[in-house]
């Protein structure tokens, strides 16, 4: 029997509004960076409180993405359902009002921000969201993928601990 298979999954979910700028973002670089950690044992996946199932990534998304020689363009939104947040180990929100959505929906502890959750501050107090780039230039998607690509670089070290490769 091949051990590596008794290892329980680790869901992590990333959350933003519409799932199609600051979430799926988020998970394309979570999966690279995971991947590179060799950590098989991690499921990366998104949504969006407010999203339309099966709305593509924002243009300035993709394309901020592809700068990073990461694909985007197979991603389709999600809408948060409590079945979603149930099935997540970790929730990592770009704003309060996700994390508050995500936490009605029985997030609970398992429910923080990213920016808190990255910093090591459990908690919501003065964490502060990420803008959205929504409808914005794609200098401003870049500087959203930017702070993204250092705040899960930070998350992923708080969970290095607990991840077997």
């Amino acid at each position: 029997m091949d051990p590596s298979t008794d290892i329980e999954p680790f869901h992590l979910l990333f959350v933003c509004t519409g799932n199609t700028c600051r979430s799926p973002m988020a998970e394309v670089i979570a999966r690279h960076r995971i991947e590179q950690l060799g950590w098989s044992q991690v499921q990366v996946g998104s949504a969006g409180v407010g999203a339309w199932d099966g709305s593509p990534a924002s243009g300035g998304a993709v394309r901020a993405a592809q700068r990073s020689s990461l694909d985007l363009s197979v991603h389709a939104s999600t809408y948060l359902t409590p079945e979603i947040v149930e099935s997540a180990d970790l929730i990592l929100t770009m704003s309060a009002s996700h994390l508050m959505r995500a936490v009605e929906l029985g997030g609970g502890e398992r429910a923080e921000m990213l920016t808190g959750f990255a910093a090591g501050d459990d908690g919501p107090d003065g964490a502060t969201g990420i803008p959205d780039p929504i409808g914005g230039t794609d200098e401003e998607y870049s500087a959203t993928f930017e702070v993204l690509d250092d705040l899960i670089e930070q998350a992923l070290l708080r969970l290095e601990s607990t991840m077997k490769p």
